[in-house]
């Protein structure tokens, strides 16, 4: 079994940065994917980010060039670095790890105020 545990989320200006951070634990020898979606109020939920076992990432157009993912192995972690945040951002936030079946964090809340 996988536990994910997000933690990062919180409310921000419209510019500013925030770094969410997804901690793995369990059965992880290997996995396919990490990375995080998001879900808007009354929208459906949308990928923002991926990262490979590999180290390839993949950007949803709408973040590319404000917001990274990275990983650290020796902590089972992946982060996602928020820059420019603008309102539309606002949303919760879920972690994700493929392996074998895809595991979901609890979400964390990401507001942007304009």
């Amino acid at each position: 079994q996988v536990q994910l545990v997000e933690s990062g989320g919180g409310l921000v200006q419209a510019g500013g940065s925030l770094r969410l951070s997804c901690a793995a634990s369990g059965s992880i020898f290997s996995f396919n994917a990490m990375g995080w979606y998001r879900q808007a109020p009354g929208k459906q939920r949308e990928v923002v980010a991926h990262i490979t076992s590999g180290g390839s990432t993949n950007y949803a157009d709408s973040v590319k060039g404000r917001f990274t993912i990275s990983r650290d192995g020796a902590k089972n972690t992946v982060y996602l670095h928020m820059n420019v945040l603008k309102p539309e951002d606002t949303a919760v936030y879920y972690c994700f790890l493929d392996r074998m079946r895809r595991y979901w964090g609890q979400g964390t809340q990401v507001t942007v105020s304009s």
